[in-house]
């Protein structure tokens, strides 16, 4: 019975260990309305056309272009960013690319994604991906590991005949992230995330002055996360309840019935 009771009450509380681990690491509902999507592309970092991830954003533009978008990351995402480009009826083979770089303009490598294709004569589209590494809350100076803020989408044609430059495309583009969670999280985090005017808006806060100019004025939904916390805090308190429990049932299944019938009584 006491092995028993042990058991129930290891299997209770491990049970509401795990509930909020598991509420926080449920992907929230991507948007699903795209009427308020950018219909437009930037052609440079400055002027990237700004974009909210889970929502599609369409761009007009011509081949040889650079069309530029910027969207935010956060620790603990692992973006994943993808592009279509409808091409005209009658074309030459043409490659095309895309490239996705840090809030400090550093190219950040793709995971997997077919981050450049080419699109045979006649091909009617050409969809490109890029999956990035995950977002860390911290990084050392000399790593390129991808840090929280803004990150920028270029897309342009790479591989192009002279007869099809110029020639009109339509774009859409995608960014949608998963939250990988405490697996992914490190021990420090940014004071601030890597987004343009943040050091000027902050210059701003610490002065008597009011002025505080933002070139980019996207984050998550939620805002910009501490850094602090993640659901690994949850599995490390597990693991503790855990061992601990598996301290007192040890004691029970050793300690017995008492004192042994072979032992005389004290006098």
């Amino acid at each position: 019975m006491r092995i028993t009771r042990v058991l129930s009450a290891s299997l209770l509380m491990l049970g509401l260990a795990v509930s909020p681990a598991v509420a926080d690491s449920s992907p929230s509902p991507s948007a699903s309305d795209d009427s308020s999507a950018p219909a437009a592309a930037g052609t440079s970092f400055r002027t990237a056309t700004e974009i909210e991830q889970g929502r599609t954003a369409t761009a007009n533009g011509s081949a040889g272009d650079y069309m530029y978008w910027s969207f935010p990351a956060d620790a603990g995402q692992r973006p994943t960013v993808g592009a279509t480009v409808k091409l005209p009826a009658a074309h030459a083979a043409e490659t095309w690319q895309i490239d996705v770089y840090d809030g400090l303009r550093r190219r950040q490598s793709c995971q997997y994604g077919a981050q450049t294709r080419t699109a045979a004569a006649g091909t009617a589209s050409v969809r490109l991906t890029c999956v990035l590494r995950t977002v860390h809350a911290w990084s050392e100076q000399w790593a390129n590991d991808p840090l929280p803020g803004t990150y920028y989408v270029r897309l342009t044609v790479v591989d192009l005949t002279t007869a099809d430059l110029g020639l009109p495309v339509d774009t859409d583009v995608r960014v949608d992230s998963k939250d990988i969670g405490g697996s992914a999280a490190v021990d420090g985090s940014l004071s601030q995330p890597l987004v343009p005017g943040i050091a000027v808006k902050s210059e701003a806060e610490e002065g008597s002055s009011s002025d505080s100019a933002v070139l980019s004025s996207i984050e998550p939904d939620d805002g910009w996360s501490s850094g602090w916390w993640s659901d690994r805090w949850v599995w490390t308190a597990i693991g503790g309840v855990l061992a601990a429990l598996a301290g007192i049932g040890g004691y029970a299944l050793t300690r017995g019935s008492g004192r042994p019938s072979r032992v005389p009584p004290s006098a």
